[in-house]
């Protein structure tokens, strides 16, 4: 024994707070009932998988939003009730879901598709999690779908992060090309880039992009009502009346943002369970919204190498000396400052050309926005840079022990 109390003062058996802490958790997939202020989205998603009840092919539909407008959410919901409303008509339906931020290569998307899908047992089919090329990987996801599925659907989570537009043109072509013959396939893309469409291959553009919808970003009354939703995740009387007003309305006016919301909500509870409090007061709400914001930037950014970070640093110490904190800044002005932090760690810098690749990559990230600019004859074009976080919030982040793991 190592001398520590026997006793029960280690952990808390009964929660003051929470009842079913599950419900504000971003991976959890609420019920109908739970969905709010997406009525409309559900349906024009619906309308499109319709055909799939029938064994037909599902319309292609990419979704376009900022983050934590529901796109993800909606797509997961309508792919589920679709796959139990075909059964009744005995139709098989499958769903695959990629999360593409994380499978950013043909081969591991694919790979993930087919895992997926497959039953080995039925199928006797091995997906292996890597030793075959990205063929025999394709080739293995045709039998699958053939043998178990008369419709598959695959949703694409943050299909702009895809390395190249290779798996949408097998994927929208299987059937054409004679891969498949008796399953049909849809997809079903979501990205929070706009412009994502202007830089697919014009061959995967017209095969897929039969429909695109857009998600606004949630208004404060919808904020409220999905966290009210989502209130039972507390005990009774725990929250106190202006914990759920408050949070919606500073969601609404930064972001519009649902997850951050509900971050904002259970960051509070738990910030009540950390001071002994016996409710959730207005007074959390703040500290929590400080606290959202820098885990999700951290979570974020976290693996970064050193370079990185100072890369990051100079774009965010010269928004908190602008005068507009969103101000863009050009690269070579980046890069002065990144070589005066350089000099104070007493690292060598790096070239101009890596840093523009290492501010490319946290565009990449949505950390901060790219814009081009010609500056005419005089000056021939050049990039801006523009942080697309609060730079308070990322100079937090910098601050904490976060980068010791990667010096």
């Amino acid at each position: 024994m190592l001398g520590m109390s026997t006793g029960d003062d280690l952990f808390t058996r009964d929660d003051p707070i929470f009842v079913d802490k599950e419900l504000l958790e971003i991976s959890h997939l609420p019920d109908k009932g739970r969905i709010v202020g997406r009525d409309d989205e559900i349906k024009q998603l619906a309308n499109a998988a319709n055909p799939a009840i029938f064994g037909q092919s599902p319309s292609n539909v990419l979704l376009f939003g900022k983050t934590g407008t529901g796109k993800s959410l909606c797509a997961k919901y309508v792919t589920r009730r679709l796959v139990d409303t075909a059964a009744e008509e005995d139709v098989t339906v499958g769903t695959a879901y990629v999360d593409c931020a994380q499978d950013t290569t043909e081969t591991q998307t694919v790979q993930t598709i087919a895992t997926e899908l497959n039953h080995p047992d039925a199928t006797a089919v091995n997906i292996p999690d890597k030793g075959i090329s990205t063929a025999t990987y394709y080739k293995r996801l045709w039998t699958i779908l053939d043998a178990e599925y008369d419709v598959v659907l695959v949703i694409l989570d943050e299909i702009d992060k895809l390395e190249t537009d290779s798996v949408l043109m097998q994927l929208s072509r299987a059937g054409e090309a004679g891969k498949v013959d008796q399953c049909k396939i849809g997809v079903i893309g979501i990205s929070n880039k706009i412009k994502y469409k202007d830089r697919m291959d014009e061959r995967v553009k017209s095969s897929l992009c039969e429909r695109d919808f857009v998600f606004p970003p949630y208004n404060a009354d919808q904020l409220g009502k999905i966290m009210h939703a989502r209130s039972d995740a507390f005990r009774d009387g725990v929250l106190e009346d202006g914990v759920i007003p408050r949070a919606a309305a500073l969601a609404a006016r930064e972001h519009g943002d649902a997850r951050k919301a509900i971050d904002i909500l259970r960051y509070a509870g738990e910030i009540a369970q950390s001071n002994g409090a016996s409710t959730v007061r207005e007074e959390f709400v703040i500290q929590a919204r400080e606290r959202a914001e820098t885990d999700r930037f951290r979570e974020l950014i976290r693996g970064s190498t050193p370079h990185s970070r100072y890369v990051l640093q100079a774009l965010t110490l010269l928004s908190l000396h602008a005068d507009d904190s969103s101000a863009g800044f050009r690269t070579t002005r980046i890069y002065d400052v990144y070589e005066d932090i350089c000099e104070k760690e007493g690292a060598d810098t790096l070239s101009l050309r890596r840093v523009r690749d290492l501010l490319k990559e946290h565009a990449f990230l949505d950390v901060l926005e790219q814009t081009r600019h010609s500056g005419g004859s005089a000056e021939g074009s050049y990039t801006e840079h523009q942080l697309l976080e609060d730079p308070s919030v990322i100079q937090n982040v910098i601050d904490s022990d976060i980068w010791i793991e990667n010096v």
